[in-house]
């Protein structure tokens, strides 16, 4: 049996994801400031980035089922946001987690963690819309509109630290990072990204085979 495309980058995601983390566990280098617990921003960061790219790939899938009102459009937009919020979780908690021990708080209403809430519950806002509403027409157009309207806020997020004095940092760069710490966070930034493309593909299929079955013609009875 021939696997899908998308297995195969999914696996090769795993093994980056599995080598990166062993790698900033027990190879990378302390942050000079924070010690051990900077290691957490292996994870954090790109969550954070992938995060951002997933939600733009649902607002790139939202302008072109506005603009063509194609089905894979939509399913698109369906499976993009699901997996951008999964990463926008994972980022608030791992946000949390880094928090406690640096700044002495799990939450602070700083500006780039109340942007990133606020970009986690509008696109929650989309899903639910996506379940509330059954005709599948309009279902499409609805969510393609709120996800245009909820990736407004994207860059806002991205660049409150550096609009706003806030207590987080702002984008780490290489020009502010030790190479070998900017080369595990790459390489965890790409294993996540791979396996984020298998969670949109393989939901991007779920979603497709779903709107097939409800645009279909409903069965005849035989008399």
């Amino acid at each position: 049996m021939k696997l899908a495309w998308e297995h195969y980058i999914g696996l090769a995601g795993l093994v980056l994801m599995a080598a990166g983390n062993a790698i900033g566990l027990f190879w990378a280098p302390p942050e000079m400031m924070m010690g051990d617990v900077g290691r957490i921003l292996y994870v954090h960061v790109p969550a954070a980035w992938i995060c951002m790219v997933i939600y733009l790939v649902a607002f790139a899938g939202a302008v072109a089922s506005l603009a063509t009102a194609r089905p894979g459009a939509d399913a698109l937009v369906e499976s993009s946001v699901e997996v951008g919020v999964l990463l926008n979780v994972l980022l608030l908690v791992l946000g949390s987690i880094f928090a406690k021990p640096t700044w002495g708080v799990w939450w602070d209403w700083d500006p780039r963690l109340t942007a990133s809430a606020i970009m986690c519950l509008t696109f929650v806002g989309v899903m639910v819309l996506r379940a509330m509403v059954d005709d599948v027409e309009r279902r499409a157009s609805w969510s393609a509109v709120t996800t245009v309207l909820a990736f407004v806020n994207i860059p806002v997020t991205y660049m409150s630290v550096r609009w706003w004095r806030s207590l987080h940092q702002v984008q780490s760069s290489s020009s502010t990072m030790s190479a070998e710490m900017w080369n595990v966070l790459w390489l965890n930034t790409v294993a996540l990204l791979l396996v984020s493309i298998w969670f949109v593909a393989r939901r991007y299929r779920i979603a497709r085979d779903r709107a097939d079955q409800l645009r279909a013609p409903p069965l005849e009875v035989a008399p």
